[in-house]
């Protein structure tokens, strides 16, 4: 089957683009165990993602500077940057969409170590924001029309139509709880760890990956050889 149209790049950030969750990562760190509480709630499905994040980030103390510190020491998967060349390359859009937040990937992503903020020109990113009036952490999230059905944070699959106005093929790369709903509205999949689980559950085709690394010389090789069929196959 040969492609009709061009394709987007639609990546999670945390466990995606990070080797680690920054907002699990703060909660371990400086929030009340009554977090786990909640946490246990959202994977339950008793919450939506929104209220559970709301709610935990209220139950954080900690200065800017603590949290900063903490964010400094989180790892980026290095395969980001061969991810964005290939699509670059190839004029494929890419966007991050994540129910996590603004101030995190900002801190995260502008690091100059990592070298891509040239990279990052061009790609959109949609996440929840934070703000911290001293050692208080407030959560708040764009609305969306309609309100998500499943009241998460981020509603992945509404942003991702919303940012796909050509109608391109839709390619989503996560590895997470939150992600499940945008990989069941995904036309190609890359997943791993709970996301590649639940797409085996749910009978989802997807390409199984270890590091964003993998994913460019595969989607590389599918941009070039043009095969969609190729591209979804199920656990290729």
């Amino acid at each position: 089957m040969r492609w009709n149209t061009s394709a987007m790049v639609f990546l999670d950030f945390d466990g995606t683009i990070t080797r680690r969750d920054a907002t699990d990562a703060i909660l371990n760190r400086y929030a009340d165990p009554r977090w786990l509480q909640i946490e246990e709630a959202w994977r339950l499905g008793q919450i939506g993602s929104r209220e559970c994040l709301e709610v935990q980030m209220a139950l954080v103390t900690a200065s800017r500077t603590e949290i900063d510190a903490l964010l400094d020491d989180i790892d980026v998967d290095p395969g980001l940057v061969p991810l964005l060349d290939v699509c670059s390359a190839r004029g494929v859009q890419v966007s991050i969409v994540s129910d996590g937040f603004d101030y995190c990937i900002d801190r995260i992503l502008s690091r100059p170590s990592l070298s891509l903020v040239a990279r990052l020109k061009g790609v959109r990113i949609v996440s929840s924001h934070l703000d911290v009036n001293g050692t208080r952490w407030k959560a708040t999230f764009t609305p969306m029309i309609p309100p998500c059905l499943h009241g998460c944070a981020t509603c992945k699959p509404a942003v991702m139509e919303l940012l796909n106005t050509d109608h391109r093929l839709k390619v989503f790369v996560g590895d997470g709880f939150s992600d499940n709903y945008a990989a069941a509205h995904a036309d190609v999949v890359f997943a791993k760890d709970a996301l590649a689980e639940f797409c085996d559950s749910h009978a989802i085709p997807y390409t199984p990956y270890d590091s964003l690394a993998a994913v460019a010389r595969r989607f590389d090789h599918l941009l070039r050889s043009n095969d969609v069929h190729e591209m979804v196959s199920p656990n290729s």
